[in-house]
């Protein structure tokens, strides 16, 4: 009896958090966002020191989120009107929600920075001496091909909606452009970085595009720029 009741507590406790991830929009974005940084994390070898650093940021960061979800949930269950309380413990919840994320962002790039700047410093100074017209070139280029994908997929207008987001794509290039083309720093790269993720997050929140459609606009903007500059260093 006992062992069943572990087992179905345990259930109950990965259905609570398969409920947030089917219905949540900012908690399906943190999961996903911890996926990618687990995988680097994994892929810089990091030390047990900052890995263990890593997973309590991205659990702290889901934690507040779902106990953000319940909160909101058991207001809804117990206001069926509006009521200032009951929005100030919904703005409550999501400011905690936030200040996780934000020790997050800190976290990961207090540990990556120390794994990322050197290489990244080194990919800047190998591509510095570009023409600048190849910037506009990739820039038009990435335009060019986030509307082709929105006419393949019949859906959206050339700059609203629909699959990919080309904001997100523009933007996403830009940021890689300053990477490669500004002299070495790291701060620059990550404001560049941010900057395209504000971009990306306004489409989003404006319910022009949907995060997938938002995501697969940032991964051609930065992955076709790349290409069109290693392509560029080839034939040159």
């Amino acid at each position: 009896m006992e062992r069943h009741r572990l087992i179905d507590s345990f259930n109950c406790a990965v259905e609570g958090i398969i409920y947030v991830l089917k219905t949540q929009r900012n908690m399906r974005i943190h999961f996903t966002i911890g996926a990618l940084v687990l995988v680097l994390a994994l892929v810089l070898d990091l030390s047990r020191l900052d890995f263990l650093f890593i997973c309590i940021a991205i659990f702290m960061m889901l934690f507040a989120e779902m106990v953000n979800t319940a909160a909101e949930l058991t207001i809804d269950l117990i206001s069926e009107t509006y009521h200032p309380l009951a929005r100030l413990v919904k703005d409550i919840g999501a400011g905690a929600a936030l200040l996780a994320a934000i020790n997050a962002v800190v976290i990961g790039y207090l540990v990556f920075s120390r794994y990322m700047e050197r290489p990244v410093v080194a990919a800047v100074d190998s591509v510095r001496s570009l023409p600048i017209h190849v910037t506009f070139l990739a820039l038009m280029i990435v335009m060019m091909a986030a509307v082709g994908m929105k006419i393949a997929f019949h859906r959206g207008t050339p700059m609203r909606g629909g699959m990919p987001s080309a904001h997100s794509a523009v933007a996403f290039a830009a940021a890689t452009v300053v990477m490669l083309l500004i002299p070495s720093s790291y701060v620059i790269l990550m404001l560049a970085y941010f900057l395209a993720f504000m971009v990306m997050q306004c489409r989003v929140a404006a319910g022009i595009h949907t995060v997938s459609e938002a995501l697969l606009g940032a991964l051609l903007g930065v992955g076709l720029t790349l290409l069109l500059y290693q392509v560029y260093r080839c034939v040159g």
